[in-house]
């Protein structure tokens, strides 16, 4: 295969979507993963319509030997793999004293595990073509932490530190690793903020608006291109000038 083959996981919805089509729209061949086949089926679909290149594969992010088989089989039927897109995340929100053990563990488990499983399955076939684009989806709240989600704050800050190791162990060899950190975007995650919430938040964003998946997908897109090679160990914040 001439093109560059691209994982993206959690692809069946939301940013993970996005971030699908825009890769393929930039010519790479894409790799949808997530656990729900009939959203990757029409996903592939879509792409198809659009003359973009996909197939996609199930898969339990939670599962840890389930990850690493996939992107080894993914490596070996195509010859390559040049992009690898961590999406997929849970939330099993919860104040600290109430958070359950259990819910700390399976956020950890998905959102931060399953990326380290997955990047050291890809260093492989990426060192063997001298190419590769980590890109690690983070958070906002794994910068600053978050009220409620100690769980998901301190997987996403682990993430900015599992990139930067990944990024100094590879880019001697022509791999890169960033984290795209999305502020607030509008997507399941959100959904249960109401009209006047969203409002609310709307006030404290520089740019006056939630974020669209189509704005962390266009970020993916530039770091995973192959002339973004001098941008490594970065937390890119996409979040309209939130803090400012």
């Amino acid at each position: 295969m001439d093109k560059r083959v691209a994982i993206v996981t959690g692809a069946s919805r939301g940013i993970g979507r996005a971030i699908a089509k825009r890769l393929a729209k930039d010519g790479r061949h894409v790799v949808a993963v997530a656990r729900n086949e009939e959203q990757l089926k029409s996903l592939a679909a879509e792409i198809a319509a659009d003359g973009g290149s996909c197939d996609f594969r199930t898969c339990d992010l939670a599962d840890g030997a389930a990850v690493q088989r996939l992107v080894e089989e993914v490596a070996e039927k195509h010859g390559r793999l040049d992009i690898l897109v961590n999406n997929a995340g849970i939330t099993k929100d919860g104040l600290l004293m109430r958070m359950s053990d259990q819910d700390f563990d399976d956020v950890l488990n998905v959102n931060l595990r399953s990326v380290f499983i997955a990047c050291r399955a890809a260093a492989r076939p990426m060192l063997r073509g001298k190419f590769g684009r980590v890109v690690n989806i983070g958070s906002v709240s794994g910068v600053e932490g978050n009220k409620g989600q100690a769980n998901y704050s301190a997987a996403k800050a682990g993430l900015i530190g599992l990139t930067k190791s990944v990024a100094k162990e590879l880019g001697a060899k022509g791999v890169t690793a960033n984290v795209v950190a999305p502020g607030f975007v509008e997507t399941d995650m959100t959904s249960f903020l109401g009209p006047e919430d969203k409002k609310k938040v709307s006030e404290h964003i520089t740019v006056g608006r939630l974020g669209v998946p189509e704005d962390i997908a266009a970020a993916v897109s530039y770091l995973a291109a192959d002339d973004a090679g001098y941008i490594t160990g970065q937390v890119l914040v996409v979040d309209g000038g939130l803090p400012m």
